[in-house]
């Protein structure tokens, strides 16, 4: 990478659905203030590999890829001065997930969250195998968003606190992949999370998805018109 005096700022959304509220609070929001800032560097992307995890339906991924385009750059989106694009138009990611996961430790990725909660359920189930139903994709998807983030070195990464773990693992993996082939190959990206958003309430995302799903559609369909 080339040396910038400019802050890099990525993020994406999973393609497998149409965008709701927390969505726009832990990436959306931040995504469309960095992108309006000359200081920064934006990256933003459609993860769509990352949809494959939990939705092997085609039409759903394209479909949600739509909506989430559109809803971007409805909600002003600066294309201008961004770096807007679908994950899998780069083929160097899932070639740069291979080289991360041969310096990724097993037992960082036995520690992600979603993995402990998808083990914890068998094992509440009676489940004699605690990794039934478990794919690879799920236990080693922390792995990917490394790949996303480290591709283009982003200094920054607006996520919900749900997420900052994966924002740590990313770190350890550039750490080590540093330090096994001795050199500052990869930035250690920070966490960015608005300290004055309150996280929503199951009780009120219940209530206000169908509301948020019409208004993102509604988006959309302005968007594309």
């Amino acid at each position: 990478m080339h040396p910038t005096s400019k802050t890099r700022v990525l993020t994406g959304i999973t393609t497998t659905g149409t965008p709701h509220l927390g969505n726009y609070v832990g990436a959306i929001k931040p995504a469309i203030e960095a992108s309006q800032d000359s200081n920064v560097q934006s990256f933003y992307f459609l993860a769509d590999y990352h949809a494959l995890i939990k939705c092997q339906d085609p039409k759903r991924v394209q479909q949600s890829r739509l909506e989430i385009a559109a809803t971007w750059l409805a909600l002003g989106l600066d294309t201008d001065n961004a770096i807007f694009y679908r994950q899998s138009d780069i083929v160097e990611i899932p070639e740069l997930t291979w080289m991360l996961s041969c310096v990724c430790a097993k037992g960082l990725m036995n520690r992600a969250h979603a993995y402990k909660a998808a083990v914890a359920e068998n094992e509440e189930a009676g489940n004699q195998d605690p990794d039934k139903g478990i794919t690879m994709g799920l236990f080693g998807y922390p792995v990917l968003m490394a790949a996303d983030i480290l591709m283009f070195n982003a200094n920054k990464v607006p996520v919900g606190r749900d997420q900052i773990q994966h924002i740590e693992m990313a770190r350890d993996i550039a750490g080590r992949f540093n330090h096994l082939y001795k050199g500052q190959y990869f930035t250690l990206p920070e966490a960015v999370v608005d300290e004055k958003v309150e996280v929503l309430g199951a009780w009120m995302a219940a209530r206000c998805q169908k509301a948020t799903t019409i208004l993102f559609r509604c988006l959309s369909v302005r968007k594309n018109c």
